[in-house]
């Protein structure tokens, strides 16, 4: 799947909300309007340089992105809506990447945002297929059903099959949840701030084995907004050139023919996750070695160690082992979500995947505080929900003529 990008994309500016339990005290008006400004104010830009806006969102009516984007400004620019489920924002992300790329404009503003409501992920249209139905059927029909969350189902049973293939254990689930748990006390936008040990998380209620409560994201409410320059732009405003951050590869996939192999793993997007990461690797020009933060999605910690093994953090079933040496954290390989994750720093649909663009280009520029990982070069984000969205991104300040530095994105 060759990448048909050429000309050069940047993240110029990102902003975000803290993440909060979706109680519905803050519109999603002005969740959007506050990451789109602090967005702006980071790229040291107006709303007046920005040519083109898209709105990512999945629960709202149609044009919720009008109605945030003019309280910018009035401006007649095209805004576009888009709804991808979890990868919604990632998918925002790579249509201004593909603008900016093929020279329809120059500066594009992506705000994510989401009001969602308490409790499991529901349909609401039950008058007509569900989009989700079809690997509804097919774990029914493998794996059988429960009265458990259709989600947790689905990520469960691929939990089950990695334990059942490659020997992972039940507690090497419940660690990847501690980690995410730990890593989210030092990021003030988390949703959850508090860290747990291994055996408070094994002893949390049972969602779908071997799934507890403690290893599920929750739903939220917040928002995420990122500004996406071409090379024009920054070349006539040289002065913002340090700040910005090179998308030097992504890729969007969707499921492959695997997909109906009967395999729990493969019914999650195992070979779609794999495609994706190889083809922005490879855009990038990055060996996934190069890499040493990664913000994945890990809407259950059973889906986190599949990821780890479908982008080749890993040996092919040994994710287990990397998360048993520690090397997701700091001090070990490398550090993965250091932000929390979805499981602690929250999820709200739209906004999620913007929000790791977010805390990778900080670690990139320097300044993710006390959770920095020194020396990042090269930085990697993963997005999925029936698509794999990639990307791999670089500093361009710290690159100079040679640009020795990328993020990847997935």
């Amino acid at each position: 799947m060759p990448s048909k990008q050429k000309a050069p994309c940047y993240v110029l500016g990102v902003g975000m909300t803290k993440f909060i339990k979706p109680r519905g005290k803050v519109d999603y008006t002005e969740l959007g309007f506050e990451a789109g400004v602090k967005a702006m104010l980071d790229a040291q830009i107006n709303y007046d340089d920005i040519e083109t806006g898209i709105a990512c969102y999945c629960y709202g009516d149609s044009t919720c992105g009008q109605r945030v984007f003019y309280q910018f400004g009035m401006t007649q620019i095209p805004i576009y809506n888009v709804n991808n489920n979890c990868s919604t924002g990632s998918t925002g992300l790579h249509l201004a990447r593909t603008m900016i790329a093929g020279g329809m404009a120059d500066a594009v503003l992506v705000v994510g945002f989401e009001k969602m409501f308490p409790g499991s992920l529901q349909s609401f249209f039950n008058d007509r297929a569900n989009p989700t139905g079809t690997t509804a059927e097919m774990m029914k029909a493998t794996r059988g059903i429960t009265n458990a969350p259709g989600a947790a189902q689905m990520f469960g049973n691929a939990g089950r099959e990695y334990m059942e293939r490659f020997g992972a254990k039940a507690e090497d689930f419940g660690e990847i949840a501690r980690v995410n748990h730990e890593h989210s006390k030092r990021n003030p936008y988390s949703q959850f701030q508090q860290d747990y040990t291994l055996e408070e998380i094994m002893a949390s209620p049972m969602i779908h084995e071997p799934l507890t409560k403690l290893q599920c994201c929750p739903t939220s409410d917040g928002g995420a907004a990122a500004v996406l320059v071409s090379q024009d732009f920054l070349d006539a405003r040289p002065h913002l050139k340090e700040q910005a951050v090179l998308i030097a590869g992504q890729q969007l996939s969707t499921d492959a023919a695997s997909l109906f192999s009967r395999s729990s793993i493969d019914l999650m997007g195992y070979e779609m996750n794999k495609t994706a990461s190889r083809a922005a690797l490879k855009e990038a020009g990055v060996k996934i070695e190069d890499v040493k933060v990664c913000e994945l999605h890990d809407c259950f910690s059973a889906n986190e160690m599949i990821v780890i093994d479908a982008l080749g953090l890993s040996e092919h079933g040994k994710a287990h082992e990397m998360v048993r040496k520690g090397d997701i954290t700091y001090g070990g390989k490398m550090v993965i979500n250091p932000s929390g994750g979805l499981i602690s720093k929250g999820h709200p649909l739209g906004a999620s995947g913007i929000a790791q663009c977010a805390e990778l280009v900080w670690h990139l520029r320097g300044w993710a505080n006390n959770r920095l990982v020194e020396g990042t070069t090269a930085a990697l984000r993963y997005k999925r929900e029936s698509w794999g969205l990639g990307g791999l991104y670089r500093p361009m300040g710290r690159m100079r003529r040679n640009r020795d530095a990328c993020i990847p994105c997935i």
